[in-house]
């Protein structure tokens, strides 16, 4: 079984430290202590960062470690990766991630894990990624920038908290500049299995995930988790 959770904003590493999707990941593995792994290159791999992933999954009962591509790298890291249990892709800079993991081959072994059963997540851009398209501020004015195409169409996260996101996907759609796809609010996560979305999931009551084309958007039922 194929699965990718993509999250819209929020968790371990926002000042809500709401870690409902976080526990909701975790649960997908049958087992205890289950290993995740932290691609933090999006975020140039920033120390305060990493910190906080450790300290989270630690307190979740989880085995989390993390690979650099910058600096000395280990070269044992594509082994490691085919190991975990989950991925998890932090944000930042989509575009300078995709390009570094393409250079280093990460994209190849990152598909690897994915056809092995590896579930493989991520936030803002480590929600981007697994789509063909997304809408990213790697580019600024907003732009279109293209991901790895394990699932098909677009994404946008920060829906609701960056708003200037919401006429930006609507344009680009309307112009037939982006595929049609998901908007993913703060709070907001959709788990995909064998390429499907099985469930669309938030942490608070008043969030949504809006289903986007050129001509209608429709906010899908979403499971509160709790």
């Amino acid at each position: 079984m194929k699965q990718i959770v993509a999250i819209g904003g929020g968790g371990f590493s926002s000042e809500t430290r709401n870690l409902k999707i976080e526990k909701y990941l975790l649960s997908l593995v049958n087992k205890k202590n289950p290993k995740i792994c932290f691609l933090p290159q999006a975020s140039h791999e920033d120390p305060d960062y990493i910190v906080k992933f450790f300290s989270t999954f630690v307190k979740l009962h989880a085995e989390p470690s993390w690979i650099s591509l910058f600096g000395r790298v280990e070269a044992s890291w594509k082994q490691h990766i085919l190991n975990q249990d989950i991925i998890y892709v932090g944000g930042g800079n989509t575009k300078s991630m995709l390009a570094l993991w393409r250079e280093w081959g990460m994209d190849v072994v990152l598909m690897e894990a994915y056809n092995n059963g590896i579930i493989l997540s991520g936030v803002s851009a480590g929600g981007i990624c697994w789509f063909e398209q997304g809408i990213t501020d790697s580019v600024w004015p907003l732009g279109v920038v293209n991901g790895l195409g394990l699932i098909d169409g677009s994404v946008c996260p920060h829906f609701d908290s960056e708003c200037e996101r919401q006429s930006v996907y609507r344009n680009k759609l309307a112009t037939a500049a982006i595929k049609p796809g998901l908007a993913l609010e703060d709070e907001t996560a959709v788990h995909f299995i064998d390429g499907q979305l099985n469930v669309a999931i938030k942490t608070l009551e008043n969030k949504n995930v809006i289903r986007m084309n050129a001509n209608e958007e429709i906010v899908l039922q979403t499971e509160l988790l709790s």
